[in-house]
């Protein structure tokens, strides 16, 4: 199984295993996936349910499992709830784990051409970059190897950069889709597709994501199932085998310390631009593992 953890192994994240835990601030969703399901539904209006031993799971575990996390959570199985603890509706901050939900928002511009790849440069975009910072891409935005803010040049330097997601972030909504957060996202042809019940928001300065614990699992279920939903395939599934695998080599180093240059004067997701510096390259990004919602998970 895999477990939530402050890093992933070394140049990230393996494809998703048989059992899934994602831990998120104070929220947490928890997916058990057999190799060979029997069968797998999709929530439609509201999420499946079923008791822990309609689908062989032991139920005093999963209780043990939900106060040993505390907060607010679910564990999902085969695509029914089976535990359930805290609000579900409540939304809160997620944080980090909002950066894959971008990558996933990549992957739609692509898919609709407004992206020609993920290793298109974000200077066609029309930001004014400084020269060692021209041939930054998508990728390496996404895999915290962009080198925004750092003495780097793009892809030769692995840093945890909150600086580099408001840029990401701001080139997808400002340029790309050229929309507000919440029309973007819940595009009917986007995540809307995954019938949201409380919907996402967006905070008005560096559009943090504040969602459900079930709605973020449909989000993670999506992804588990390869950009499925419901018997069609919204992405394209070779999309996210390519990416919930290691893309940051594993000698890869980390950002020499100095101090961050916003030089085009954005602001941070939320922290700084090489912070977690104890974790090895590849861990705790979006696509820098994979572009996978457990981005920060770790086979035990």
């Amino acid at each position: 199984m895999v477990k939530s953890s402050g890093g992933a192994p070394r140049g990230g994240i393996v494809s998703p295993p048989m059992a899934v835990v994602m831990m998120f601030a104070t929220s947490f969703v928890f997916f058990a996936q057999e190799a060979i399901a029997a069968e797998i539904v999709f929530p439609g209006q509201a999420w499946n349910v079923k008791k822990p031993d309609e689908l062989g799971l032991d139920g005093a575990r999963l209780d043990a499992v939900a106060a040993a996390l505390g907060s607010r959570g679910c564990i999902v199985k085969n695509g029914y709830v089976v535990k359930t603890w805290g609000s579900q509706s409540q939304k809160g901050d997620w944080a980090s784990s909002a950066k894959p939900v971008l990558s996933t928002l990549l992957m739609f511009a692509v898919k609709e051409g407004k992206v020609k790849s993920f290793d298109q440069p974000i200077a066609d975009f029309g930001w004014n970059l400084v020269p060692k910072d021209r041939t930054m891409t998508f990728r390496h935005l996404a895999s915290m190897t962009s080198g925004y803010a750092r003495p780097e040049e793009p892809g030769k330097a692995w840093a945890y950069n909150d600086y580099a997601i408001q840029l990401y972030q701001k080139t997808l909504f400002d340029k790309v889709f050229e929309g507000s957060p919440e029309t973007v996202f819940h595009d009917p042809h986007r995540f809307g597709a995954l019938q949201l019940e409380d919907g996402f928001t967006f905070r008005k300065s560096n559009r943090r994501m504040r969602a459900s614990v079930r709605d973020f699992a449909r989000v993670a279920w999506f992804w588990l199932n390869r950009g499925n939903w419901r018997g069609v395939q919204i992405l394209p599934r070779a999309v996210f085998d390519e990416n919930m695998r290691p893309q940051v080599p594993k000698d890869l180093p980390v950002s020499a310390p100095s101090k961050t240059n916003d030089y085009l004067r954005i602001g941070t997701y939320g922290g700084e631009s090489n912070h977690f510096r104890d974790p090895a390259p590849g861990s705790m990004a979006s696509i820098g593992g994979s572009m996978t919602p457990a981005h920060c998970i770790q086979r035990v």
